[in-house]
């Protein structure tokens, strides 16, 4: 039981416990009073019961409008988390496409510097020929330069023969004639004592011009050269290969007598 009505049972009792004879006027004012109070309280209760309805209500309201705050913040996270995920994704995704474009731009850089180069390259042989080209127009015809050059040599002209024989192997370093102008040019030279410029043109034959008609006279006497510079091992093996190759040769006779005098064995060791 609840305070008021409590209250109204105490009244209650109260008036019926006094006696009849003080049923007065009085008595009816307190009896009206309390019948009063209780429809006050009644009232109370009914607008109580009421507003604790409305408030009941708008505490529904407000927790559903919490709820559906707290999924509507949950599902902005989520998104968030997720656009997060795909935008490093995506950042990651870039950043290697952009590697792989700096790489392909690497390499291009490369191949321009390389075809670059190449154009250069061509560009300077390309003035090297033309250069070469006009040269030669301006240059005496090869058979005209050789037999100039060697009636030079064989006159005693070395200056003169070296110039020619140079302009030779410089406008004409193809020809069969070469060769021989190599040959002379070294032959010049070792008769000068130039022992070190004479064996390098001897090579200059047998390098080119290995089947040439002077190759085995060179090879002798690139031995000779490279004994006179104090490389004897060098010379006697320039020297057995000339009787290895051209055993019946004159260079070959020339090449045994060289080696009997030094001391040395025709053949090395082994062979």
């Amino acid at each position: 039981m609840k305070n008021w009505q409590r209250l109204g049972v105490l009244i209650l009792l109260g008036l019926l416990a006094l006696p009849s004879w003080g049923a007065s006027k009085e008595i009816i004012q307190l009896q009206t009073q309390v019948q009063q109070l209780q429809d006050q309280m009644t009232q109370m209760k009914q607008s109580f019961d009421q507003q604790m309805g409305i408030v009941q209500h708008l505490i529904e309201q407000s927790t559903d409008n919490v709820n559906k705050v707290a999924n509507q913040v949950s599902t902005l996270q989520t998104n968030l988390q997720k656009q997060q995920s795909d935008s490093g994704n995506h950042v990651d995704q870039l950043s290697g496409q952009i590697q792989a474009l700096n790489d392909s731009l690497d390499e291009v850089k490369a191949r321009l510097n390389r075809v670059s180069k190449q154009l250069e390259d061509m560009q300077s042989a390309q003035q090297t020929l033309t250069a070469q080209q006009q040269q030669q127009a301006q240059a005496p015809p090869p058979d005209v330069l050789y037999n100039n050059a060697l009636r030079d040599y064989n006159a005693g002209k070395n200056d003169l023969a070296v110039q020619e024989f140079s302009d030779y192997v410089k406008f004409y370093p193809n020809t069969d004639l070469a060769g021989n102008a190599y040959f002379y040019l070294a032959d010049i030279e070792f008769r000068q004592g130039n022992y070190q410029k004479a064996a390098k043109d001897y090579d200059q034959v047998l390098q080119n011009f290995p089947s040439g008609n002077k190759a085995p006279a060179a090879q002798l006497k690139k031995g000779f050269a490279l004994i006179e510079l104090g490389q004897k091992d060098d010379g006697v093996s320039e020297l057995r290969h000339v009787i290895q190759r051209w055993p019946r040769s004159a260079e070959a006779t020339q090449a045994r007598d060289r080696l009997r005098k030094l001391g040395v064995p025709l053949t090395a060791k082994g062979e």
